[in-house]
């Protein structure tokens, strides 16, 4: 008998596309609220937020993987996410089209991420899965929010 081990994600759309995050790594998910915009940041930042007293930067997934820029609507959310920068946690946020389900899945039907054929760069995934017959691109967090891009928001947010 094998054991396999099982983790949560938490769905979410983007232009059609179903998307998955580690819950692990998900604070909270809180609705679109105004955003700061910051001069001289990549487009795909929007700006920051203030969460409870923090400024949040929030980047639009939409945007940084160069799907078609569509309006907010009732259901555009923001996932609080933590991502690592150089050995430390910093909380991002991520505007998404809709934020779905918490499901679980075993680790063993994850299958690498394609080389062609998503909607989204290949280093951006950590895997696939499904779910039905919904296929569903695992984000790797920590590659969406490379410590390049981390380092200009974060740079940016402070100064």
């Amino acid at each position: 008998m094998s054991t396999t081990s099982t983790k949560q994600y938490l769905t979410f759309t983007l232009g059609g596309e179903t998307f998955a995050l580690e819950t692990e790594r998900v604070r909270e998910v809180i609705e679109l609220i105004p955003i700061t915009r910051i001069p001289q940041t990549p487009e795909f930042v929007r700006g920051v937020i203030n969460l409870r007293g923090h400024a949040v930067p929030v980047v639009d997934l939409r945007l940084q993987f160069a799907l078609a820029e569509v309006r907010d609507t009732v259901n555009t959310c923001i996932i609080i996410v933590e991502a690592e920068l150089e050995g430390e946690r910093l909380a991002m946020g991520a505007i998404v089209d809709a934020v779905r389900e918490v499901f679980e899945m075993d680790e063993a039907d994850v299958s690498p991420p394609p080389r062609m054929g998503a909607s989204v760069k290949a280093e951006f995934l950590k895997g696939m899965g499904k779910k039905d017959d919904t296929f569903i691109m695992i984000l790797d967090i920590d590659r969406v929010f490379s410590p390049e891009e981390l380092a200009l928001v974060q740079g940016s947010a402070v100064g």
